[in-house]
């Protein structure tokens, strides 16, 4: 290693996939001629965000052929003028490049399209914000500045409208209009609010914060100075958190007493009943029941580096990157220290043999259709596709630097064509 989910169908991919069949579920009044006219103008695509280019990718689903690059940071002059002037912005801006960056800026987290394909959603940690780009001009239509100095992970409301980010530092998840960038809702979270799913056909949110990633008090007994983690449900139309799981009781009780309460990505079963997540530091995941919140079975999978302190873990993620099929089938699982693939049978848990193909796995993401799963491999700069059917790399393809999330979208016809290649 050179490294030292109204319900979502399923998986964060399904969160697209949950959208109006190419924007053609039209409202009253709209004739068929329009539904197909709006249909046949859309293309669907998976965008990979690169993160320390600044860049996303354009790619193909059926071919996984790259056939655009987006810029994302189009006022890059402008926002580093402004942290330049702001001590305080200054010293956070590198602390981000240092400390969570590896030595470079953060510049693309999470994306996702609007579902008429015009618009992409995204965070961009080191400027503390999230844009949305205009796909057919490369411009910004609006930008929201998260509290805090850092935004993160973000998630899709099954009809489009709505999109919610993390602000690492600002211990909130700020919920946005997706057409406008005006803030409609908030909740608070524990510390360095991370990842958030929709569940119940986007009635409720699960989300996770994960702490401290980035101090070096990495030992098992120095993981109260991390700060509070939580796993929570929130109410998707008031924002107001119904319940917050004591995770840490949990995994005392399934034996688990030295392991990390921080969520990592997570997943869940088609009916929204099950959360299967990774933890900090663990080399695999753990089976939840929403309804107990018991640890039902934990499957432990290869370390391959049994050597490795845990203070050289990539911000304390063992495993990074995990999600289940439209079928509940199968978990499409990324190793990354181990610098591997898997895909986990379910309800079994056998897994399938470790799929090598590349470095520092670091997000996954089902295909549209579930047949296949997508994994990025951030330090060889290349992404994947793994076919469930053979549990095997099918096709893999260069990127921009540092590619980690990768998600399903749409891109109007026109603006695809009109991309930089």
């Amino acid at each position: 290693m050179s490294h030292p989910v109204r319900r979502a169908l399923v998986s964060l991919a399904g969160l697209v996939l949950a959208a109006p069949l190419l924007a053609g579920a039209t409202g009253p009044g709209a004739s068929a001629d329009e539904a197909a006219a709006r249909a046949d103008d859309l293309r669907r695509v998976v965008y990979v965000g690169n993160n320390w280019d600044g860049t996303a990718d354009v790619l193909l689903p059926g071919s996984f052929r790259r056939v655009g690059r987006i810029d994302i940071v189009p006022d890059r002059e402008e926002r580093m003028a402004e942290i330049q002037l702001n001590p305080y912005r200054l010293a956070y801006f590198l602390a981000i490049r240092e400390l969570i960056g590896e030595g470079n800026d953060q510049l693309v987290d999470d994306m996702y399209s609007s579902n008429d394909g015009k618009l992409l959603i995204v965070s961009r940690p080191s400027f503390a914000d999230v844009v949305a780009i205009e796909l057919a001009t490369g411009e910004i239509v609006w930008r929201f500045a998260v509290d805090g100095v850092r935004s993160d992970h973000m998630a899709l409301s099954p009809d489009g409208e709505t999109v919610v980010v993390s602000a690492s530092t600002g211990n909130v998840v700020h919920a946005l209009d997706v057409e406008t960038g005006e803030e409609v809702g908030r909740f608070a979270s524990g510390g360095s609010p991370h990842e958030s799913v929709y569940l119940d056909d986007g009635e409720t949110i699960l989300h996770a914060s994960i702490g401290l990633v980035y101090t070096p008090l990495d030992n098992a007994v120095l993981d109260p100075t991390k700060g509070e983690r939580v796993l929570q449900l929130v109410d998707a139309d008031t924002f107001e958190v119904t319940r917050r799981y004591d995770l840490r009781a949990a995994l005392d009780e399934a034996g688990l007493d030295d392991v990390s309460t921080a969520v990592r990505p997570l997943t869940h079963t088609p009916d929204d009943q099950t959360f299967l997540f990774q933890l900090s530091f663990f080399h695999g995941f753990v089976e939840m029941d929403r309804e107990s919140g018991e640890i039902t079975r934990v499957k432990r999978l290869p370390d391959l580096v049994p050597d490795t302190p845990r203070e050289l873990y990539v911000l304390d993620s063992a495993h990074h990157g995990i999600s289940m099929d439209p079928t509940g089938k199968h978990i499409c699982v990324a190793g990354t220290m181990s610098d591997y693939a898997t895909v986990v049978d379910y309800p079994s848990m056998r897994r399938s043999k470790l799929l090598k193909g590349g470095e520092k796995p670091y997000w996954v993401t089902q295909s549209w259709n579930g047949k296949h799963c997508y994994i990025s491999w951030a330090e060889s700069d290349t992404v994947s596709k793994i076919s469930y059917a053979k549990a095997k790399i099918v096709r893999t393809t260069d990127v921009g630097l540092h590619p980690q999330r990768v998600r399903n979208g749409f891109i109007q016809r026109s603006a695809l064509a009109g991309l930089s290649r």
